[in-house]
Parts: structure tokens; C-alpha cells; sequence
């Protein structure tokens, strides 16, 4: 158990579900997933700016393991991490080839909690499924309300509630896909755990995370969680019909998400009215036609690769 995340057993569609958190060493000792996760971010964190008193706060986050757990070392905190990520990599790892070899296009929904990820699934469902095939998973600490209103759609979603976890985790999410029966050709959407901050660490095998921030939250998310913005191939902007209701800066907004990450995409939609919901849609398309041509490729390797073998035999 990762005391640091909370992250526990994790219950999928209400049944136990041991993710394996021993990986091979004792849990006498607290986990640092250390979530700033060491990455060298040349576009700037801003941590030494803010304010003239900025000497005065408290900066955990300054040494190379970038979070604090009392009495363990920065060093020991690190080989944790990479234990962690790595027993997770492999999960990981594995989804992605079982997910490129049956053509699905997979996306990872990441934010803070009331971002509106599931009010954008529910219309992405409603608009798509008579397009191609689809399926959710869908990740919550507790309830399957969110799941429930996929399934309202028409569209298959599975619960996975994580307890006290704070994130899905790749072996949780091959458990579900198997569970789930995802089909062929299909597009999987994985609605993660409301959490800017634990998601980011965890690769699920998923094509792209897409990290949803509504213009109710500020502007300067993307630095205040940077992590999850770097991590992130598209930001969504949602709930834009809000937008004369608040002082939410746009601009500012996406330009703290470029500083971040300079080659995010970034869309501007609400997933209450439908508007700019097309663009959305062409982009989940394109990138299910990428998916389709890879498994092409895949199979036609593996056929070449049979005919060398007959031949040489």
C-alpha cells in the first residue's frame, strides 16, 4: 500500500481487486511515488519566482525526489518511485501491445475533480456510437454513479473503485479491459481518479492522456500541477459557455500550458452546449485511424515474419 497516495486495494465494479503494490520489497515504509517525478523541465516550473517572499515558504518539493516523507531520505524516496513506476511500466506495457494489436484507440481523461469529464464522455458516447465501437472505464475511490451514466448511453462502462487510491494504475486497467471485453477497432475511454496530481506518474498503456480543465477552476493550473500538463497531449478548456460568468484569461491560461508543454493541443469546447465538440470528435477519428493503419502493420510484420519462418524451415 502507498501510504504517501492512500493508494490500497482497489474494487473493480464493487468486487476486491489486489493490484500488487508489494512489488518485492517491504511496506514497513511509506512510498513516494514523488510525483514531480524528476523530470527535467527546461520550459519552466516557476518555483523560484512567485514573490518576493517566496524565500520565506516551505518548498518540499526542491529536492531530486520532489516530495517530503518524514523520516526517509531524498535517495530512498527516488528508488521507490522507480521501483513503483517500473512494476507499473510493465502492466503498462502490455496493455499497449494488446491495445495496438486489436486496433483500439485508447485515451487517458485526466483532472481535478468537477473538470466535467464525464457531462464530455456522456455527449462524446451520444455523438459516436453509432460510428464504431466504444467502452469506458471508469475510475472512481467510491460509487458507480459515473459509470451508471455511461451505461444510461447505451455505451459499455466499467466501475472501478480504487478506495483510497488516488489514481488507476495499469494492472487495474488490464483487469478491466479483459473484464470489459473491449471489442476490435474500437475507441476505449478511461475516466480517471479526480486528481491533478498522482495521474501523471502512471502510464495505463493508453494512446494519450488528455488533461480536461474547466474555465471554473484558474488559469494557472497547468502551473501549479505541471506534471500532469507535461504528461498531457491535449488540453481540453470545458464548460466555454461559462466563460462571460467568470474572469477565467484564456490566453494566460494557455500560455502557461505552453510554457509547460510547448506541443500540447488545445481545445476550447462545452460539453454542456456541444459547441466546438466537432473538432473533438475529427481529433478522436484521426486518431482511431492511426490506431487501425498500426494494426495493419503489426499483422502484416507478423505475416512476413511466418513466411521467413516457412521458408527457412
Amino acid at each position: 500500500m502507498c501510504t504517501v497516495c492512500g493508494c490500497g486495494d482497489a474494487k473493480v465494479d464493487g468486487h476486491a481487486h489486489s493490484h500488487d503494490h508489494d512489488h518485492g520489497h517491504d511496506h514497513d515504509h511509506h512510498h513516494g511515488h514523488s510525483h514531480d517525478h524528476s523530470h527535467d523541465h527546461p520550459h519552466g516550473h516557476d518555483h523560484h519566482h512567485h514573490d518576493h517572499d517566496s524565500d520565506k515558504d516551505i518548498h518540499y518539493g526542491r529536492g531530486i525526489a520532489g516530495v517530503h516523507v518524514p523520516g526517509m531520505s531524498q535517495k530512498r524516496i527516488v528508488q521507490i518511485e522507480k521501483d513503483i513506476l517500473s512494476h507499473n511500466d510493465d502492466f503498462a506495457g502490455r496493455n499497449r501491445a494488446w491495445l495496438a494489436e486489436h486496433g483500439v484507440f485508447a485515451l487517458n481523461l485526466v483532472s481535478s475533480p468537477g473538470s466535467g469529464k464525464t457531462t464530455l464522455l456522456c455527449r462524446t458516447a451520444e455523438a459516436l456510437k453509432g460510428r464504431y465501437p466504444l467502452a469506458v472505464i471508469e475510475g472512481d475511490q467510491q460509487t458507480s454513479f459515473d459509470a451508471d451514466r455511461i451505461r444510461a448511453t447505451g455505451i459499455p462502462a466499467l466501475q472501478v473503485n480504487t478506495g483510497k487510491g488516488c489514481h488507476l494504475d495499469a494492472h487495474m486497467v488490464e483487469s478491466a479491459i479483459a473484464k470489459l471485453g473491449v471489442e476490435d477497432d474500437s475507441v476505449l475511454f478511461i475516466e480517471n481518479v479526480g486528481n491533478l496530481v498522482c495521474p501523471a506518474a502512471f502510464d495505463l498503456g493508453e494512446a494519450y492522456k488528455v488533461a480536461i480543465l474547466s474555465v471554473t477552476e484558474g488559469e494557472d493550473k497547468p502551473l501549479k500541477y505541471p506534471d500532469m500538463f507535461h504528461a498531457a497531449a491535449m488540453m481540453i478548456l470545458n464548460k466555454t459557455d461559462l466563460l462571460p460568468h467568470t474572469d477565467f484569461d484564456v490566453e494566460r491560461c494557455i500560455g502557461f500550458a505552453r510554457r509547460v508543454n510547448p506541443d500540447i493541443v488545445i481545445l476550447q469546447l462545452s460539453a454542456r452546449t456541444g459547441e466546438g465538440f466537432d473538432e473533438w470528435l475529427a481529433w478522436i477519428g484521426e486518431g482511431r485511424k492511426r490506431a487501425l493503419a498500426h494494426k495493419v502493420t503489426l499483422l502484416e510484420k507478423k505475416l512476413a515474419a511466418a513466411r521467413a519462418g516457412i521458408e527457412q524451415g
